[in-house]
């Protein structure tokens, strides 16, 4: 399949330091989880719609809800913000996507404190 993201090696390198050391049994393998993650986010899928190719869409989710729990993504987006220096291009972009509340509080909430400005609180899921 032609449109699948798969992380390049280097890219993964950059970004191995801040995973968290595996605790008992041995996850899942991380290249195709974090590809996984970003083909998810960046096509503005539901966990159930990825595609078989980056495994499981549960170990996809939960993977990417402990992670974010734990600050691994806040860590990793600070890092590669900041290696990069000020952009040379700016674009503005009027896309609007209607998120659910729950969704949409991440950013209110602090699950990432570095880009929301707030102090970092526990996710509870919504009943």
């Amino acid at each position: 399949m032609g449109d699948l993201f798969m992380l390049s090696e280097e890219g993964l390198a950059r970004i191995e330091p801040f995973f968290p050391l595996p605790r008992g049994v041995g996850r899942v393998d991380d290249f195709k989880v974090i590809s996984g993650i970003i083909h998810v986010i960046r096509n503005g899928l539901r966990w159930r719609d990825t595609p078989l190719e980056y495994g499981p869409c549960t170990t996809l989710c939960n993977r990417f809800k402990r992670w974010s729990k734990r600050g691994v993504f806040d860590k990793i987006f600070s890092h590669l913000s900041a290696k990069g220096g000020p952009p040379g291009v700016f674009m503005i972009d009027s896309t609007h996507i209607k998120a659910p509340a729950p969704r949409a509080a991440c950013l209110t909430e602090g699950v990432f404190p570095a880009i929301s400005g707030r102090q970092k609180v526990g996710w509870t899921p919504q009943r």
